[in-house]
């Protein structure tokens, strides 16, 4: 069976800041208005980080737009929403987070049979000098790519 997921919002910049290594995936806690407007895709995570205290996930700076069809019962845009994820899942990002001083960036938010999920990913803060670095790398392959189909267009 093949799965419908539908990308309500990328943090492209995550992939730039930080060095990503394992990723989960996670549901959200949402009010009504927040759902109709992650739908329309006034989301951004840009900001956005995940942060466990006591036993809970939670999800900080993400901003949700508030939806233009609400009334006086519109939501907060910016607010901390509840992470659903299981106890062991939790506890194992809590021992990461502590011990090495990672952080839980947000990748994406996308929806996935009509829920709304987001993908967090465990990272660590790049310096100046390791973006530079992932700079050339993807220049390097870029320019080794354009000149490969080159090549195959003589």
């Amino acid at each position: 069976m093949e799965e419908k997921i539908k990308i309500l919002s990328d943090n492209r910049s995550a992939g730039h800041n930080y060095m990503l290594s394992e990723r989960i995936e996670a549901g959200l806690v949402l009010s009504g208005t927040e759902v109709k407007s992650a739908r329309d895709g006034k989301i951004q995570l840009k900001d956005a980080y995940g942060e466990v205290s006591g036993n809970e996930a939670w999800l900080c700076n993400a901003h949700i737009g508030q939806y233009s069809h609400g009334n006086i019962m519109n939501h907060e845009p910016v607010r901390k929403r509840k992470l659903l994820l299981h106890r062991q899942e939790i506890l194992k990002m809590q021992r990461q987070i502590r011990e090495k001083g990672l952080t839980l960036v947000p990748t994406k938010l996308y929806l996935m049979h009509g829920l709304i999920k987001v993908e967090l990913a465990v990272g660590r803060g790049k310096k100046l000098h390791d973006k530079r670095e992932s700079e050339r790398e993807r220049e390097m392959k870029d320019e080794a790519r354009a000149g490969m189909s080159r090549k195959r267009k003589e």
